[in-house]
């Protein structure tokens, strides 16, 4: 099996340092077996690299690279918890916002960004639930926003 880290390397991919919280909360909490994290925005070297409303400033295509932004501060946030991605048993359930217009229903399509990217690094172990979901806005103007659940293993 190919190490998580190794496969975003091949993937040209590098994680971000993790993000830290941005109000009262914490990153992630680990209880049992799942590790809870908290919602991540598509932020690299510190810069929201996606602002705006798909649909307006924002595209699909441009609003799935934001989610694929914000998996990999997940898994930035996921590294610093356990120490390394090989932890990773499954990723469990994602939660997907998107920053949208009015009657948007493509948010699948957008948060895909985030869930290929978890496919890719962790294979099978990558699919998960989830739900998809337009708002009319998100913390920083941000045009997505991710949260997981993450089963750990010893």
């Amino acid at each position: 099996m190919t190490h998580p880290e190794s496969k975003l390397a091949e993937l040209g991919l590098v994680l971000p340092p993790p993000p830290a919280a941005a109000g009262s909360y914490v990153p992630s909490v680990q209880t049992g077996s799942l590790l809870y994290c908290a919602g991540t925005l598509p932020i690299i070297d510190g810069k929201l690299t996606h602002a705006g409303a798909v649909g307006r400033e924002q595209t699909v295509q441009s609003g799935a690279k934001a989610a694929e932004n914000c998996a990999l501060n997940t898994l930035a946030n996921v590294k610093a918890a356990l120490g390394s991605l090989d932890r990773v048993a499954r990723i469990v359930f994602v939660s997907g916002f998107v920053n949208a217009v009015d009657g948007f229903a493509d948010s699948p399509a957008v948060i895909n960004g985030a869930s290929d990217l978890f496919v890719k690094v962790f294979g099978e172990a990558g699919r998960h639930a989830r739900a998809a979901v337009a708002v009319n806005g998100l913390p920083r103007g941000a045009t997505a926003e991710i949260q997981a659940v993450v089963e750990v293993r010893d």
